[in-house]
């Protein structure tokens, strides 16, 4: 009776210590999460340093593309892009910015040079949408671009047909020598 009750008590005391383990490491990583978030929420970020988390990088591109550094934003936005939802978010903030982009080149002397902007936004607010096709944000911003620049609807086109006398014109012209042997 008294080793089943030592057993007990060692393997109450294991698990009770791995719990503190457990909780101790949880705690470490909500610590680090709620430092990382209130740098982000009073925008003082800490240097940019190789390997950051991927939060703060976002935070980065963001504050870059407010204050109108937004080729800087684009290139920041663009490293963070993947499957995951902070990646997708990245995407999406990545054809907002071609938007803005295009929209401002729009307003110049030139205004043909905002067309592959507005393609090169269409093109991730489509691919936003084919990996989420509830993305309302996405959708709607689309439609917006699709107005500023519809894509070329050659689907509906008929078949450029032939001249119906196309052969006949050819073998009634009058012929003409250029006087060679």
């Amino acid at each position: 009776m008294v080793v089943i009750t030592r057993q007990r008590t060692r393997a109450v005391i294991a698990a009770l210590l791995l719990l503190i383990v457990v909780a101790a490491v949880d705690g470490i990583r909500t610590a680090r999460q709620q430092g990382i978030n209130d740098a982000i929420q009073s925008q003082h970020l800490p240097s940019e340093v190789p390997g950051q988390v991927r939060e703060l990088q976002f935070a980065r591109a963001a504050a870059a593309a407010a204050s109108g550094a937004e080729d800087d934003a684009l290139n920041r936005y663009r490293a963070l892009q993947d499957e995951t939802p902070l990646g997708q978010a990245a995407r999406f903030n990545t054809a907002n910015a071609l938007m803005r982009q295009a929209v401002a080149v729009r307003a110049t002397e030139q205004p043909g040079l905002a067309i592959p902007l507005v393609e090169l936004a269409k093109e991730n607010y489509r691919e936003l949408l084919r990996t989420d096709p509830a993305n309302w944000g996405a959708r709607y911003n689309l439609e917006r671009a699709q107005r500023l620049l519809p894509d070329p609807d050659d689907s509906d086109a008929p078949p450029m047909e032939p001249p119906s006398n196309a052969e006949r014109a050819a073998t009634t012209m009058r012929g003409y020598s250029p006087g060679l042997p």
